[in-house]
């Protein structure tokens, strides 16, 4: 063997030390233009938090027949229950709650790679497990849980990740549902310390069009917790085996509380798909101003049209 060939392994042996080094350095660091999700993140809370509003609310939502009988339904007194108490929300509930996120990754020591992000729980909500090792989705018979079943893949420093398998639930507080083959797409952007997400929540059953939310948190130096505190049911004055709250849809006693106390119209309340379109604008009435508050009024508030 001459020097060149020797000088040639020699120097070949020194790039794969050096490159075996750097892959143990970065360890479980996300790769070239991937963003570093893990964290604490506080909720700026500066959108729609989960409908939380008057009881017939469901502007923005493009409803089903189906499902706007069933919200009609809906009583939120149904909440005192204590079978009902900890029934959870579904998994999109963390880009809708009060609440910020803990994210933390689950890394394979072996190959250091990111085997999977969690966004941890809360009261109630279950925990978002975002497995990115390709594993496939369960069959359609597999259980169905709070948390659902959830992939994940990098689209530039965007992470996106698909849930299915979610249990049926609410896609507000004030009763519009969500099936169980509902299906969540949400996109994670980090700007700086600002990690915005976008979710679309798809279903064929309660949902004519897709639901889109979006809520923005800030990196925190403040260590939030993996999980909030055990939900605990309690008597609220309701007792297993008592009436389930409830109206009949036709005699729901605020179906029209949107209409008279801000001035929305009907079809926008009830969450009818066309309201949700830019052209129903001009099928809206032009009125003259809205009158002096008279009812639910709060410093700000909307002005009513009564």
């Amino acid at each position: 063997m001459g020097p060149d060939t020797m000088h040639h392994n020699l120097v070949s042996v020194r790039a794969a030390a050096a490159a075996i080094v750097l892959v143990t350095a970065l360890g479980g660091r996300p790769a070239f233009a991937q963003a570093e999700l893990t964290g604490s993140w506080g909720a700026t809370n500066n959108e729609d938090l989960s409908g939380d509003s008057l009881p017939v609310d469901y502007t923005g939502l493009a409803l089903t027949d189906e499902a706007r009988v069933r919200a009609l339904s809906y009583n939120e007194s149904q909440l005192a229950m204590i079978e009902r108490q900890c029934q959870g929300w579904p998994a999109f509930y963390f880009a809708q709650g009060p609440f910020g996120l803990k994210i933390w990754s689950d890394i394979d020591q072996t190959k250091g790679e990111v085997v999977s992000y969690t966004v941890g729980a809360w009261e109630d909500r279950a925990p978002l497990v975002i497995w990115m090792d390709n594993r496939p989705h369960p069959s359609e018979l597999a259980e169905h849980t709070r948390g659902g079943f959830t992939t994940g893949h990098w689209e530039g420093n965007t992470l996106v990740a698909y849930t299915t398998h979610m249990k049926a639930g609410f896609v507000r507080k004030t009763g519009p549902p969500n099936s169980d083959r509902a299906t969540m797409t949400a996109r994670f952007y980090r700007h700086g310390d600002i990690l915005t997400v976008l979710a679309v929540v798809e279903d064929p059953i309660y949902l004519a069009e897709p639901f889109i939310l979006t809520k923005s948190f800030q990196l925190t130096t403040q260590e939030l917790a993996t999980n909030g505190p055990p939900c605990v049911s309690a008597y609220q004055g309701r007792v297993p085996g008592e009436s389930v709250p409830h109206y009949i849809p036709e005699q729901n006693p605020f179906i029209d509380e949107m209409t008279t106390t801000f001035g929305v119209p009907r079809d926008a309340a009830l969450g009818v798909p066309e309201t949700t379109y830019p052209e129903y604008r001009k099928k809206m009435k032009k009125g003259g101003p809205p009158g002096a508050c008279t009812i639910n009024c709060v410093q700000g508030a909307p002005p009513s049209n009564q």
